[in-house]
């Protein structure tokens, strides 16, 4: 039996790179996958569906929760990975690069998860994964926002693992903290810059998209059913 079989996983930021590839690998272990995201869909998978979502717009979160409820019957598995940057020094950051990450990275995660983990609690089962990053955990310079957002990710993911399961329901919530990814953000970065990330962790090279999507597939599965309020550093051993 395939891992996610039978279950309804909600991907956000599932329209490419990190989103893309835990679709990918959660849809061929059985899951029935919508991929939620402002952009447009850059592939094409079976079992994968696509929804447009604005993880900021209040109304436009609970209309999709319910549409998504209404078409497959349940959210088993929800993936809070929409996120975004505008990176700047804290003395340049403006209030609208400020107020634009905080809205996306973590207000968007409360948006939604206020409602599909309650959701999960009453059906008795559910696993929420939310992606952090290594800044979250280091912090890093010029990136005061994402940092800030990233961090309490991780916060809200060990207060969620005691909410959602305060009452005995089986609602599993953990953060994955990813390094430096190759997608196709990075990419574009000059080769010696990428190098240079490189050296920074104990592994020697930079991640897969691949390598993150299957520790959110681990977390997603009953194959890390006593683990809850954790958060995974997928980093190659970095250190910042």
């Amino acid at each position: 039996m395939k891992r996610l079989e039978n279950r309804v996983a909600v991907i956000t930021g599932g329209a490419k790179g990190l989103g893309q590839a835990m679709a990918e690998v959660f849809a061929k272990e059985g899951a029935i996958v919508v991929a939620a995201d402002m952009g447009e869909m850059t592939y094409q998978c079976d079992h994968v569906h696509y929804m447009k979502l604005n993880v900021t717009d209040v109304q436009g979160v609970q209309t999709f929760f319910d549409e998504v409820v209404a078409r497959f019957g349940k959210i088993d598995i929800l993936v809070n990975n929409a996120g975004i940057t505008k990176d700047a020094m804290t003395r340049k950051m403006t209030d609208d690069q400020w107020n634009a990450v905080i809205d996306v990275n973590l207000k968007g995660v409360f948006n939604l998860t206020r409602l599909v983990g309650p959701h999960m609690e009453a059906n008795g089962y559910g696993s929420i994964i939310n992606i952090s990053s290594v800044v979250g955990v280091f912090g890093n310079i010029g990136q005061a926002n994402y940092a800030a957002t990233k961090a309490g990710v991780i916060g809200l993911t060990m207060t969620w693992a005691k909410e959602f399961a305060r009452k005995g329901a089986n609602v599993r919530v953990n953060a994955i903290a990813p390094g430096y990814i190759m997608t196709d953000i990075l990419k574009t970065v000059p080769q010696e810059l990428l190098d240079s990330f490189a050296k920074l962790t104990m592994i020697g090279r930079l991640g897969q998209p691949i390598e993150v999507a299957n520790a959110a597939l681990f977390l997603a599965s009953e194959e890390s059913s006593y683990i809850t309020g954790q958060t995974l550093n997928v980093n190659g051993g970095m250190r910042l």
